[in-house]
């Protein structure tokens, strides 16, 4: 795989995104795009090109049984319209389950509570799916 590698939280409101670093030792939270600022994919095309990432991985939101519902074909749809101005940079779709509440389980234990969790948790779940993704 090449690294780095930047891994999507898709939500309406907010996108989470965390990478690896070039070398692929490491994963570490980048930002949240606010989706009524700015457009997402935009500013994600704009971090791929400063990052010099060299694969993406989009959390897809599967249902506890594995199913997919509305939510999964919103991030398909999103994927579609990603992938389609990445050039030859790979999209990948990657089971999301847990990610938002792994993440948020961790940054309890760090002492953050619920309401200092919303600036983070979207970078927080990106970073989880990284990891799982990755096999960390």
């Amino acid at each position: 795989m090449d690294h780095p590698v930047l891994a999507i939280d898709h939500g309406d409101a907010r996108i989470g995104l965390a990478a690896t670093d070039e070398f692929g030792i490491a994963a570490h939270p980048v930002e949240t795009i606010d989706c009524r600022r700015e457009s997402p994919l935009d500013r994600i095309l704009e971090v791929i090109q400063h990052r010099g990432v060299r694969s993406v991985v989009l959390g897809l939101p599967l249902r506890m049984d594995g199913s997919e519902g509305t939510s999964s074909t919103k991030v398909r749809k999103f994927g579609e319209d990603l992938r389609s101005r990445l050039g030859p940079i790979p999209l990948t779709l990657f089971d999301e389950r847990f990610s938002t509440v792994t993440a948020s389980e961790k940054l309890r234990e760090a002492g953050r509570n619920a309401r200092k969790q919303r600036a983070v948790i979207d970078q927080a779940a990106a970073l989880e799916i990284l990891k799982d993704y990755l096999g960390w």
